[in-house]
């Protein structure tokens, strides 16, 4: 999207947010029955020109290369296979339309989320993260829909965690953000979190370690990698299992869990020499 000219993309503001279309030559304002756009890109805005069109863009999710030397693999062997027909979900536009207009807006917002809302945007701004107020507006909206798709009448508190995905401008942010919601909603994650800086620290020295022997690497994976790669395992299922006893979300633990198994995947790969897909998880 950030591709467009300046004049398109100034065009496509009152789109977004108003939902009408004026015509560059002129003539009657276009009324859009717009219900949501989808945008992608392959780099962030950084000059004042984008930062309204960046703005009005709610949900931001970033899309990393595959990180998991197995999922990689997969990757390669789809080129020579034939894929599965990919299973298709779809909803009548008449229902969509009765959600977005009627019963996500219907959904209550107590005192207590406004509390929390208000408590997230105290601790964000002290980290100097300020998100515009049309942000923290259409979040609600957000929230409501969170709340609406888990067959809830009223937002709680464990909704706020889609906020991780709304409140930062760069990657570098996200995580930030990250922590400051889940330490409102969900210590579970939030520690799953810091699980995930032992396996960053660990992906860091073995990509210091490159080029030393095998010898060198096995000793690496003894000492260190085995133990904090073990533990980290055990902890995160504990972790997933407290939290869907409680019934909080294990989204947040699940991606760390992932990430635990593509740091594990490395290490077999590139410390070891084995082929992670062929190894059981014992470390």
């Amino acid at each position: 999207i950030f591709k467009c000219s300046t004049a398109a993309l100034n065009e496509t503001l009152g789109y977004l947010n108003e939902r009408i279309y004026h015509p560059e030559s002129g003539g009657e304002p276009i009324h859009c029955p717009l219900i949501g756009a989808i945008t992608a890109s392959n780099e962030l805005p950084t000059g004042e020109e984008t930062a309204a069109i960046y703005d009005r863009l709610l949900v931001r999710i970033e899309v990393g290369y595959l990180a998991d030397p197995s999922n990689f693999a997969a990757l390669v062997r789809s080129a020579v296979s034939r894929p599965a027909a990919p299973v298709r979900t779809t909803v009548e536009l008449a229902a969509l339309q009765e959600a977005v207009s009627r019963s996500v807006p219907a959904v209550a917002l107590p005192d207590a989320v406004v509390d929390a809302v208000c408590s997230l945007r105290a601790a964000l701004r002290r980290k100097e993260l300020v998100a515009s107020d049309r942000r923290w507006r259409q979040a609600v909206g957000l929230l409501q829909a969170s709340a609406y798709l888990d067959g809830r009448p009223a937002v709680a508190e464990t909704d706020l965690t889609v906020l991780t995905h709304v409140l930062w401008d760069s990657p570098a942010q996200r995580p930030t953000v990250e922590r400051e919601v889940l330490h409102l909603v969900n210590p579970d994650a939030k520690e799953a979190l810091d699980l995930a800086d032992t396996l960053d620290e660990l992906e860091t020295q073995l990509d210091a370690m490159a080029g030393q022997s095998r010898e060198a690497l096995s000793d690496w994976v003894i000492k260190k990698a085995h133990n904090k790669l073990a533990t980290a395992g055990r902890r995160l299922e504990e972790l997933r299992a407290e939290a869907a006893g409680a019934g909080r979300s294990t989204a947040a633990i699940d991606r760390v869990t992932g990430r635990r198994r593509a740091v594990r995947a490395r290490v077999l790969t590139e410390a070891l020499g084995m082929d992670a897909s062929m190894v059981q998880d014992q470390l």
